[in-house]
């Protein structure tokens, strides 16, 4: 068994012995990203399972180890990944955690000082933790990001981006049950062995695999007729995780909805933005900010990849970062940054000006900046677009499942209610138009 070993501050390190016994854990939130992620973690060494439990136990587990005043995310994460040490599943002498770090201004930077306290007072100390950050806050000798692996995150971010988006414009109307799936996990197993073999994430195959992603989701048989639509919006984790939203993608497609969810990329443009804007804003190192922009250049020439290729095959591409930044000029500043910030207003106004005007804004209770850039401007955006129609949900352990559907179900009241009506004005203006002709 690998020895134990510890840094200076007393912190139990993730050792390189370690890396050849142990099993990573760490919770599911983007399904069809995290999959591609963890496979890339598999075939450079590491040993991961992703965490797909859920149930109220979880959240219950949460309590017992974190204050009921700690946000929902945290509450949830750090109960299931102690619900998986207590299952009996895993010998607890040869598994490590894991969990991101941001290392900003949310709540979301203490996770792992949490989850480390609720290991302690579980009696689960010799348990190593290990922080996924992109800050170098904290390091392991048996954990690296190094860059290869790191290109190859980033590139399953933005295949799962495409993925994502595509999936959910062919999925309500595929012919034949199964297909939108069967070609998801086909193409999970693909960019496995191409980012594995060392191929996919230069531009040029990049543009290549993107494309051909979209092309084979294009010959999915189709059945279009009209439905109700709706976009997904909230802080990241909820926004995304099954067991943080109560499986509300899943409700919204049994209630014969087409969903709309903005994808990780223009997340991770609006953190690097903000750098940019910190600097228009207080000042700071020039050459910091010419780095920091050459990387936003960078992003942004991957979002067209993205976009040409949903174009090329004709399905509705990603809304460009840029003009989601333009839309919240007036509404709201570039300052309001913490957590999702401006970001969540600014996907709201897109996503009512794309035709996804009933919207989800899903938050944890407690959240500040969601209830700031989320609840707080939806009154501001009515002002901007009569269409919109929001239901601002919020997420803890005590708020009942059957009541956040009820709410949501009344926003679909009005959604259908509306799509009734445009379909009877469109049918009265072609009749019309026959007696015209």
């Amino acid at each position: 068994m690998a020895k134990l070993v510890y840094d200076k501050s007393g912190r139990l390190l993730f050792t390189k012995e370690m890396k050849k016994e142990y099993t990573i854990l760490f919770p599911m939130m983007a399904k069809i990203h995290f999959n591609i992620i963890k496979n890339i973690f598999s075939k450079f060494g590491y040993k991961v399972e992703l965490l797909e439990t859920d149930g109220p136990e979880i959240a219950q587990v949460g309590l017992k180890y974190v204050h009921n005043d700690t946000c929902y995310p945290a509450i949830l994460t750090i109960g299931q990944l102690i619900h998986a040490v207590q299952s009996g599943k895993y010998d607890v002498n040869k598994i490590a955690l894991l969990l991101t770090q941001t290392g900003g201004g949310c709540r979301a930077s203490n996770y792992i000082h949490l989850l480390r306290k609720a290991l302690i007072k579980a009696g689960y100390d010799k348990i190593p933790v290990i922080s996924l950050n992109m800050s170098g806050m904290e390091k392991n000798p048996g954990f690296n990001i190094t860059l290869p692996l790191l290109r190859r995150i980033a590139a399953a971010g933005l295949y799962g981006d495409l993925i994502m988006s595509i999936y959910n414009q062919v999925l309500p109307y595929e012919v034949n049950k199964g297909d939108c799936d069967a070609m998801v996990d086909l193409w999970t197993k693909r960019l496995t062995i191409i980012l594995s073999e060392g191929h996919g994430f230069k531009r040029t195959e990049l543009a290549k695999y993107l494309d051909k992603i979209a092309e084979d989701f294009s010959k999915i048989e189709k059945n279009v007729t009209p439905k109700i639509k709706v976009g997904v919006v909230g802080e990241i984790y909820v926004k995304y995780a099954a067991l943080g939203n109560n499986n509300l993608e899943r409700f919204l497609r049994e209630q014969d909805c087409e969903i709309n969810l903005p994808g990780i990329l223009g997340f991770a443009m609006f953190k690097v933005d903000n750098r940019l804007e910190d600097y228009k804003l207080y000042g700071g190192s020039r050459a910091k900010f010419i780095v920091v922009k050459k990387l936003m250049d960078f992003l942004t020439d991957y979002e067209n990849l993205v976009i040409d290729a949903q174009t090329k095959h004709g399905f509705k591409p990603i809304t460009r970062y840029q003009h989601t930044k333009e839309l919240v000029r007036g509404v709201v500043g570039y300052g309001s940054k913490m957590g999702e910030g401006w970001l969540l207003t600014g996907e709201m106004l897109e996503l009512v000006e794309s035709g996804f005007e009933n919207i989800v804004c899903t938050q944890p209770f407690g959240c500040l900046p969601n209830h700031i850039n989320g609840k707080g401007m939806i009154r501001r955006i009515k002002q901007r677009d009569e269409r919109a129609n929001i239901v601002a949900i919020d997420y803890d352990p005590g708020a009942p499942r059957v009541n956040q559907e009820n709410r949501i179900k009344l926003m679909l009241a009005v959604a259908r209610e509306n799509l009734n009506t445009a379909a009877d004005n469109a049918a009265k203006t072609d009749n019309k138009s026959d007696s015209a002709d």
